[in-house]
């Protein structure tokens, strides 16, 4: 209910509070007050929550007239959707930062020094480029076979091509195309793995610096 009382008038000029009180409504603790500012920017003050304080941010006092709480309005909706986006990119954050110690951690454990980066460096390139040989000598054993194959065509230009010669030009002409496939791939992959071994040793001499073991 609203304090009439002398000692609510008291507690009210010390405040320097001005207006009425909310609208009555069953008795409250004698001993707290709470304010806020209405819509025409009034301060409002009762022993129970004025109606007009619904929805808006307050202050709870104690019978001294100091403030004991403070209790914020409401988040609007675009309020809420402004702080869930806020949480959501600071766990993104989080999770970045999470995974990238791991990374980093991952890395140290890995190498011992800087040569060894270059050491795994050369290992990973000297296994593609076998790769990418192997798949060559296979493509000039298939050439050599395509062209026995070709010169028996030759006496076949003008009646039926037997299957065997047929489908002996169709699986060498197939296997070579899959072995250049194999070999554009390997050279893509080369240009993967010097990024990564780039990336690593970059990384690496970073995180040594921080640490003060390399100058």
């Amino acid at each position: 209910m609203l304090r009439s009382a002398a000692g609510f008038l008291a507690l009210s000029l010390a405040l320097g509070l001005s207006g009425a009180a909310g609208a009555a409504g069953p008795a409250a603790s004698a001993n707290k007050f709470y304010c806020c500012a209405d819509s025409t920017g009034k301060q409002v003050c009762g022993d129970i929550l004025p109606q007009a304080c619904f929805g808006r941010a307050y202050r709870e006092l104690g019978a001294d007239g100091r403030t004991v709480r403070e209790v914020e309005a409401p988040l609007t909706a675009e309020q809420r959707a402004q702080k869930a986006a806020e949480e959501q990119r600071r766990k993104e954050e989080e999770a970045r930062q999470k995974e990238q110690q791991r990374k980093d951690q991952a890395l140290t454990d890995t190498y011992a020094n800087v040569d060894d980066i270059e050491s795994m460096r050369k290992r990973s390139l000297e296994e593609i480029n076998k790769s990418i040989k192997n798949a060559e000598a296979r493509i000039a054993e298939i050439r050599t076979l395509r062209k026995k194959y070709e010169n028996e065509a030759e006496f076949y230009k003008k009646k039926k091509m037997p299957a065997e010669i047929q489908k002996g030009l169709s699986d060498t002409e197939f296997e070579i195309k899959g072995q250049e496939a194999i070999i554009e791939s390997k050279k893509k992959e080369i240009d993967a793995v010097q990024a990564k071994y780039d990336d690593d040793r970059k990384r690496y001499l970073d995180l040594m610096r921080r640490k003060g073991t390399l100058k």
